[in-house]
This record gives structure tokens, sequence and C-alpha cells, in this order.
């Protein structure tokens, strides 16, 4: 919690304005109007007024209760950035907040703001008993004096060098989903299907490269895009072409009140609940479904799979220079979890392409590395110490493709205790069982999931996270709607998608471990009597596992040969591009178990 920040006044302006808003009470998302996972300063209204800054999580605030929920993955972060004597801390998924507001709320009226919450969740709340009511206007935006302003980063085009397919080619296929459909239009509240659908990336969030905005795309291949004028200029608006109409966000009202007759698909889940309510009062047909850009973004074409896999060579060069540095100035001490961070952000800021980092570094030593989305600060920046564990998970923004890797490292001089050992071991080898995965087509993220646990499982072991999630071409490190995750939609795995596979293991106050490649899933190769087509993956990120950490009494002959096929690979690929010392200590790191 930051000390400097009295929260309680901010929650007690809150309840203040309650009466007035004509509610007994507030929903409070962590997320913007394009409901993405990343938000500018100017909408972290759940950390202006609960000080917890993870990427997920809401609160519901009543006259005298007030309680915050947040993931798995957060769990020990909101307990350290929440005060305990104004908030009731909640599991999103085990205490959701549809009970609490059960147990609390039922009969009074609770006010949310219609362009933070997708219908979806409003439906999931509807069933607590609780009188949902949406308000006109944000409460928060009125009494958060030093709000910061939206952000103004112009938009850019994304060359076809790396988008792969213009924007024509993307808007006419959409387009033509729509009127096989019998739809005249769809919203695209999604920022990230506006970037990529027009071939458009820009700087309004510090890790992921978009231009915030919203769009209309309709039947005939048109599109009305609500972006700041100021952010398009003319190289832009050239791009863009004439067949995308350029409004004010302010404007978005009025065009979607003209739809008036028009049939519009709304994708439930990632569009704000205020769209549909806009359409159905100017008259317009709603049709649930799912955005027409968001399969097809998730599918990489040829030209944006080789760009991952040429961002992801790139990052393996900044990666062997890391862990060749971090082998030899741990064991002395003087290492920090910053500047940890800041060294290996250093390495990557020097490669070509380079733009940004993908997410805030978890750069967590011992105790902090059982925190799962753990962001070391100068608060909470401690040492690195002798004959710890220490977890590094990072990623860079290329202009040809994003990366996301996570390493788990022992940081010696001494030999590492036998259970951290047999639990690294046992996350390494769910992680070698998804990577080397052959399954037929129509599997799911959720079906695949297990078979990454079933090691730790068989010790009565788990971790409270999914599996992986999907990853875009330079745009979000996470990207839907596919994910290897219990609580994921069941969507089916396609040739092209690239998906993160990280299971871990968290002992609290102790360590915690996680490892992660991307996985780039392709058609497999056909065996004998096969029936029905079957995919696998091409493992895309390029970095050895930690010796140290990895008992080879608990590995089969088949896992053992699958890890140092990959690390002869890890060697072959960027060996020769590297300095003599770190190729030294690459081939030291690749040699055969």
């Amino acid at each position: 919690m930051t000390l400097a920040t009295n929260y309680s006044v901010h929650l007690a302006a809150l309840r203040e304005s309650l009466p007035g808003l004509g509610v007994d009470g507030v929903l409070v998302p962590r997320s913007d109007e394009f409901l993405g996972e990343y938000v500018p300063p100017s909408a972290e209204r759940l950390a202006w007024l609960t000080g917890f800054t993870g990427s997920a999580g809401m609160a519901v605030v009543l006259a005298e209760k007030a309680a915050i929920f947040t993931d798995g993955r957060y769990t020990t972060q909101v307990a350290a950035q929440t005060d305990p004597a104004l908030w009731e801390r909640r599991h999103l998924i085990d205490q959701p907040p549809q009970d609490w507001l059960e147990e609390h709320a039922a009969g009074l009226r609770i006010g949310y703001d219609p362009r933070l919450h997708p219908q979806s969740f409003i439906d999931r709340r509807a069933a607590s008993g609780a009188v949902l009511v949406p308000l006109v206007a944000n409460p928060i935006d009125d009494i958060w004096r030093d709000r910061p302003a939206p952000p103004m980063a112009p938009a850019v085009p994304q060359p076809l060098e790396f988008a792969g397919q213009s924007s024509e080619d993307k808007r006419a296929a959409a387009a033509a989903q729509l009127r096989e459909a019998g739809e005249d239009a769809a919203v695209l509240a999604d920022a990230h299907s506006v970037a990529w659908l027009l071939n458009i990336r820009g700087g309004d969030l510090f890790y992921t490269p978009l231009a915030l905005g919203s769009a209309i795309l309709r039947a005939d291949g048109r599109v009305d895009l609500f972006m700041e004028p100021s952010k398009l200029g003319p190289e832009t608006r050239a791009h863009l072409g004439s067949q995308v109409a350029i409004h004010t966000p302010a404007s978005l009202g009025d065009v979607l009140g003209g739809m008036g007759g028009c049939r519009v698909r709304v994708d439930p889940d990632i569009t704000p609940i205020w769209y549909a309510a806009t359409l159905l009062e100017a008259g317009a047909h709603l049709t649930k479904g799912e955005d027409p850009v968001r399969l097809p973004r998730a599918r990489k074409n040829a030209v944006e799979q080789q760009g991952s896999r040429a961002a992801h060579h790139r990052d393996a060069l900044a990666l062997a220079r890391f862990l060749c540095w971090f082998e030899a100035e741990a064991p002395r001490g003087g290492l920090t979890e910053v500047s940890a961070a800041e060294r290996l952000l250093a390495f990557r800021a020097a490669l070509p392409l380079f733009r940004a980092e993908s997410f805030p570094a978890i750069s967590g030593a011992g105790e902090n590395g059982a925190v799962i989305h753990y962001r070391a600060t100068p608060e909470s920046d401690r040492p690195i110490r002798a004959d710890e564990c220490y977890l590094i998970d990072s990623g860079a923004q290329f202009t040809d493709g994003t990366t996301d890797v996570t390493r788990t490292l022992w940081t010696g001089p001494g030999t590492p205790p036998a259970d951290l050992v047999d639990r690294y071991t046992r996350v390494l080898r769910g992680h070698v069982a998804l990577s080397t995965l052959r399954f037929p087509q129509g599997a799911a993220g959720p079906h695949l999931d297990a078979v990454a646990r079933r090691p730790l499982w068989d010790a009565g072991l788990d971790y409270d996270h999914g599996t992986g999630h999907g990853v875009g071409s330079f745009l979000s490190v996470h990207e839907g709607p596919v994910a290897f995750s219990r609580a994921a939609r069941a969507v089916p795995l396609q040739e092209g998608m690239i998906l993160s596979n990280e299971p871990g293991f968290y002992l609290p106050g102790a360590y915690g471990i996680r490892i992660e490649n991307l996985l780039l899933t392709r058609a497999a190769g056909s065996l004998p009597g096969q029936v029905k087509p079957f995919l696998d993956f091409e493992t895309l990120t390029l970095a050895p596992y930690d010796r140290w950490l990895i008992d080879l009494t608990l590995l089969t002959a088949e896992e053992r040969a699958w890890i140092d096929a990959y690390h002869a690979r890890v060697l072959a690929e960027i060996g020769p591009e590297l300095e003599p010392e770190v190729a030294s200590w690459l081939a030291r790191a690749c040699a055969p178990l």
C-alpha cells in the first residue's frame, strides 16, 4: 500500500456521492471503456480508490461495507496493497461478487458505469438479488481531482511487411462474415480489433502498442472509426483511405443512435453494455455473436508467424546475455530485483525493432517469487541473495512480434534444497508435456490445461492460474479468445494461434517457480491409421532451463531427449551470433543432460 495516499478519504468521498446518484452502492471495475487488460493512468479508477494496482479485479462499495475481488494471481498483492480496515478481500472465482452482493446487498440499488462492464458481467451479477442501476456518469470521475488527462499518442500505420495482409483485405473478409449472417454492422469496442483490422498501432498504453479507439464495421466493408482526430496525422489518414470515416469519440452515441432498423452484431463478452442499450433505444436489432475480427486476429498469417520467429530469435540473444551475466553476478551479491530487471531490459533495448516491454517485468527473489504477478518497486525492491530461488517473467514488443518468457533460476553457489528441485522438475515435466502434445482438431484450451498439471497433481500440488494465454502480433501479450485454462471458453485451437505454456508452483513466504515458452499451433504430421487431422506445437522461445534445478531421476527418457534436443536447437540458432564469452556460457548451459 502506498502510505503517502490516504485511501480512506477516497472511499469516504465515493460513499458521500451515493445518495445523489440514487443508489445504495456502486461497482468499480479495473477496466476502461475498451475492456482491455492494460489501461491508461486516466482510467486507473480501482487503483485510485483502493491502492491495488493489479491488472484484474473489481470493488463493490456500500455505505457501510466494501469488498475487493481479485483472482489467484493477485491474492498476495491485494493483501499488501489494500487496507483490511477498509476492504474485505475476496477471491474473484471462488468467492464471486454475486455471492457477496447476495449476502450484503439483496434488494439494494447498486450503480454501475455501463461503459465499463460487458453484458455478460452484468448478467452474472443480476442473479444476486441486487438491483443493478446504470449510471449516466462515472462517480469517481467527479471526485478524482488530480485525474490525469487521457493519452493522445499518434496512431501510425503498421507496414504490410509486418502485418502480412492489407487492411482492405481484412475488412472485406470480416464484412463477408456479416453479410453471410444477415447483419448490417458489427460493433468493435476492443481497441485491439480496431488496430489489427486497420493495420494501425500507437502509444496510448505503456506495454501494448495501441491507439485507443473503437469502430463500427459495416457489411459493405466500410468502417466508422471513433478516435480523436488529432491522433491521426496525414500519413495515417492516407493509409486508412476513403472507406474509413473518422469521428470523434464524443459522436459515438449519435452514430449508434442513427442505426435504427439495422441488424448489429454485439459481442456480449467484450463489449460494454452501453452499446447495446444505446442501439436498442435507437430501434436497432441486436444479434449476439463474437467480434468478427477476434478469431482472425488470433490466427496469425504466414508473415505474422515468421515475424514472431524473428522476434523470438532476437529476444533469445538478450536472454542469453542476461542469463550469462546473472549466473556470474548473483552469487557475488549486490543485485536487486529492480537492477536485474533493468539489466534485462537494457539487453533487449539494444536489439533491432525493439519498441517496449510487453508487460512490467516480474522480477521476484525468494518469497517475492511466490507472488504470481509481483512487481518490484523502489519500496518493495529487495536484494537477490546467494542460494535462493529467483523468478524472472518478462517480454518485449518488437515491430514484428511480441515475446513473453519466464525462467526460474538458482542463484548459487550452494546446492538447492531437494524440495525445490523436486517442484521445479515437476513444473518442467508439465511444461514439456504440453510442448510435445499432439491433439485432435477441435480440442480447446480447457481440454489441454490438465496435461501440464499432471506431474504436480501426482504429488498433490497445483497452481492458481491458467497454464497459458493467447499472444498477439505486436499487440497485447494477453490475447483472447484462446487460453490453456479451466476457466476459459472452449474455443478450439487452430493453426497459427500463439499461446504461452507456463505451469508453475508457489510456496508462499519461500519461493515461486514458473517456466514459460510461447508455442505456435501448427498442423501435425500424419501417423499410420490416423482417422482425423491433428495439431501440435512449434516452440518459439529459445532460452535454456536452469540445470541446477533439474532432478534427472524424475525425468523419463523421452522428456530428457526433448530437453536435450531443445537445448541443442537453442545453441545452434543463437550461439553463432553471440559474443565469445556468452557463446561459451550457452554451450555449457545447453550441453546434454
